[in-house]
């Protein structure tokens, strides 16, 4: 891996944090092998130096979207950790796992830099204190928010297009169903239409 150098005994003293993190349960469900991959990130740590004892998991965010960190406990006990110097290094698939707010990681690699904490990528280990790795993941954790930005734009904006067409489908109420694709009827179960009836 580039950069294996930049670990220090000053770093393995201090505890590897291995940070997971998926958007929604959605993926979590579905898309099992990134969870798996970001697991595997413990056994990076070992092969820098990290005793298994010395390495902390957290993956209470996995469900969580990363798109604001104050609502994302796992994302607060990174900061915390690093805030204290109670990290040596932050693993991550990539500088976007961290957050989706590029504001939110400046911060984070703010406070790696001033507590000598690296961050660690699938590409490298990074060392905040070198001008050229704050650069380089400033740019990633830039890019990330960039690129979440525009693709949501285009989902967004085919939206009223399919509209027009006629062609947008939208979830119905409990209760109610499609017959045809312009057409909605009650649904055959009677629960939920009893249901319906006692709202409306």
């Amino acid at each position: 891996m580039n950069g294996e150098g930049k670990v220090t005994a000053s770093h393995r003293s201090r505890p590897a944090i291995i940070y997971l993190r998926q958007s929604t349960m959605l993926q979590v469900r579905d898309h099992t092998e990134s969870t798996t991959h970001q697991y595997a990130l413990v056994d990076l740590a070992a092969e820098l130096g990290w005793t298994p004892e010395n390495i902390l998991v957290i993956d209470k965010d996995l469900g969580i979207s990363g798109r604001f960190g104050t609502e994302r406990g796992g994302f607060r006990d990174v900061v915390a950790k690093v805030c204290l110097a109670e990290a040596g290094a932050v693993f991550g698939l990539e500088v976007s796992r961290l957050a989706r707010s590029s504001a939110d990681i400046a911060r984070l690699l703010e406070l790696a830099r001033l507590t000598d904490t690296l961050v660690v990528d699938s590409d490298a280990v990074h060392d905040l204190a070198d001008f050229d790795d704050r650069l380089l993941l400033g740019l990633k954790g830039s890019t990330s928010e960039a690129e979440t930005h525009l693709l949501n734009g285009r989902l967004q904006g085919a939206k009223p297009t399919a509209a027009a067409r006629g062609d947008l489908w939208v979830p119905l109420p409990v209760g109610l169903e499609y017959d045809t694709p312009d057409q909605r009827s009650d649904d055959l179960n009677e629960t939920p239409q009893s249901t319906d009836s006692h709202v409306w």
